[in-house]
């Protein structure tokens, strides 16, 4: 059945390609959380093993609302993870040490990065495609990254 929705299908395809790029970039940081939370090795292990636990778990809901806003759109989510690496633009790569501070540190790099390509996705999505709902989806998910990037800057301090 068509998708009618006042966006038409050029500017849908636009929106849930970037949105694809999105869904992998979320799980592959999602992965790499997760990564932290059960290798992360010293005498804050269980601070940080619990803190770790939650930010996955706010990863978790990212994805599935990017999945569902893809499919609200009328195109499919791409769910392999052979198509999440060839979409990501984060790296899988691992600092060689499982202390709290390498993982923060990367992570919050990997965060820093996803709040750019949403910011650039704003104006994109609600200006040149149409979708103000996937702006303001967007923008949502920004904000959630902020937060989560702030926390984990937070841990940084000496």
């Amino acid at each position: 059945m068509k998708t009618a929705i006042g966006i038409n299908e050029a500017n849908r395809q636009t929106v849930a390609t970037e949105l694809a790029k999105v869904l992998a970039d979320e799980t592959v940081l999602y992965i790499k959380t997760k990564n932290a939370h059960w290798n992360v090795e010293g005498s804050d292990f269980y601070d940080k093993h619990k803190f770790f636990e939650t930010q996955f778990g706010q990863l978790d809901e990212i994805i599935d609302s990017i999945a569902e806003r893809i499919r609200s759109i009328g195109h499919y989510a791409p769910a392999t993870l052979k198509s999440y690496l060839s979409l990501t633009h984060l790296t899988e790569a691992v600092s060689e040490q499982n202390d709290s501070h390498g993982f923060i540190k990367e992570l919050l790099e990997d965060h820093e990065s996803i709040i750019i390509v949403l910011r650039e996705h704003i104006k994109t999505f609600s200006n040149d495609c149409n979708d103000l709902g996937s702006g303001d989806f967007v923008t949502g998910l920004m904000e959630t990254h902020e937060k989560m990037a702030w926390f984990l800057r937070a841990h940084l301090k000496s």
